[in-house]
């Protein structure tokens, strides 16, 4: 049923005090997988032979968009298929590095990587900003920042009002699409 979202339902449920398969909470826990994959750019969870077209550093690294890098399928400069190990080696930190003494050429779209990437467990930084997103889309009324009924007021905090908090922020900016200007 949840296979595609970044958070266990049940986690969730035990929060709002709800069952794990109640529309609202996965409605909820969807939406707030949906954001976190647009705010980083990618799905997050394990994918297969991604194909990315990268530019050209003049230098002996290139940096894969998407960490961790699981696989290396093939590289191609210009085309021409390289050898790994002989030609070039990566990392797991989606660092491709030109071998024996050569540099990667400093042109645009000169390589093309077809790569593994992602998460087969997801981090547990993710799943808690999911499950806090989650919960405040669960529960906050959209535009309402305080509310009083008889003798009780609830006032929503910062999160509400803004969005996200600091832990979203800083979940977002470790997983996020990488871009040439970050090696």
């Amino acid at each position: 049923m949840a296979t595609d979202l970044l958070a266990d339902p049940a986690e969730l449920a035990v929060w709002l005090g709800r069952p794990a398969d109640d529309p609202k909470l996965v409605a909820a826990l969807r939406a707030a997988t949906r954001r976190f994959r647009g705010a980083v750019g990618h799905p997050v969870t394990l994918v297969a032979g991604d194909t990315v077209r990268l530019d050209g550093t003049g230098r002996a690294t290139v940096l894969l968009p998407v960490w961790p890098t699981v696989s290396v399928d093939s590289v191609k400069l210009d085309g021409t298929l390289l050898v790994e190990g002989t030609d070039y080696e990566w990392s797991e930190s989606g660092i491709l590095r030109r071998l024996g003494c050569q540099y990667w050429p400093a042109r645009l779209g000169c390589l093309e990587a077809v790569y593994g990437h992602g998460w087969a467990e997801i981090p547990d930084d993710v799943a808690e900003v999911v499950i806090d997103q989650a919960r405040s889309l669960y529960t906050v009324v959209p535009g309402v920042q305080s509310k009083a009924v008889g003798g009780q007021s609830v006032t929503f905090g910062a999160q509400a009002a803004v969005g996200v908090t600091s832990q979203w922020s800083a979940a977002v900016a470790r997983h996020k699409v990488r871009t040439g200007s970050d090696v």
